[in-house]
C-alpha cells in the first residue's frame, strides 16, 4: 500500500513538472569587433525569465548565463564567458557583471537590467580579430546550474522551469 501511495505521488510530480514552462533567452545579434584595446564580443540578448528563475533572482539568488563562442577549425580557440545577475534586496539594486572581476553596471529596475542584456560586450582574445573569412562562428547561451547555491542545483537541472530555451546563434566572418 506504501510503495503504491509513493508511486503515486511520483506520477503526480511528474505531472506537474510536465506543466512547468522554461524561460527563453535569444541571441539577436552577435559579431566580434576591434576596439582599442582589444577584441570583443557584442552581444545583443532577449531574455525572458519564469517564475522560479525570477523568484531567485528578486531573492537575491545570483544567476549565471554561460556564454560560449566557437570558431569552426581551429582559427581561435573556444571562449567561455559569463554574465552574472544579481539582485541586492537591502539596495534595492540590480546588477550585470562579467564573471572574473570584469565590467559592472547597475540599475534600479528589473526591466533596466534586462534590457541592458541588449548591449553585452566582452574580451575575446585577438585570434577572434584574425579569423579568416568564411569562418563560421558559434555562440551558446544558456543558465549555468553549477553557479547556482547547492541546495538549487538538482531543482535546476530536473525541473523545466529551471531552462531557458536557448538556441544556438551562428553566422559566417565577412572580408574585411
Amino acid at each position: 500500500m506504501a510503495a503504491s501511495l509513493g508511486a503515486v505521488f511520483a506520477l503526480i510530480g511528474c505531472d506537474q513538472l510536465s506543466h512547468q514552462i522554461p524561460g527563453q533567452l535569444v541571441v539577436r545579434q552577435a559579431r566580434i569587433v576591434d576596439v582599442a584595446d582589444g577584441t570583443q564580443l557584442d552581444l545583443d540578448i532577449d531574455c525572458q525569465l519564469n517564475g522560479p528563475m525570477s523568484d531567485a533572482l528578486e531573492h537575491g539568488i545570483p544567476l549565471t548565463l554561460g556564454i560560449e563562442v566557437e570558431a569552426a577549425g581551429r582559427a581561435a580557440p573556444p571562449q567561455r564567458l559569463a554574465l552574472e545577475l544579481r539582485y541586492f534586496p537591502l539596495t534595492r539594486r540590480y546588477q550585470l557583471r562579467e564573471a572574473d572581476g570584469g565590467a559592472v553596471r547597475s540599475f534600479s529596475a528589473y526591466g533596466s537590467l534586462f534590457d541592458a542584456l541588449g548591449a553585452v560586450r566582452m574580451p575575446l582574445p585577438d585570434a577572434f580579430a584574425k579569423l579568416p573569412a568564411g569562418t563560421r562562428v558559434r555562440v551558446r547561451v544558456g543558465l549555468d546550474h553549477g553557479a547556482l547555491p547547492g541546495p538549487l542545483r538538482l531543482p535546476a537541472i530536473l525541473e523545466p522551469a529551471w531552462r531557458l530555451v536557448a538556441p544556438e546563434y551562428a553566422w559566417t566572418v565577412a572580408a574585411g
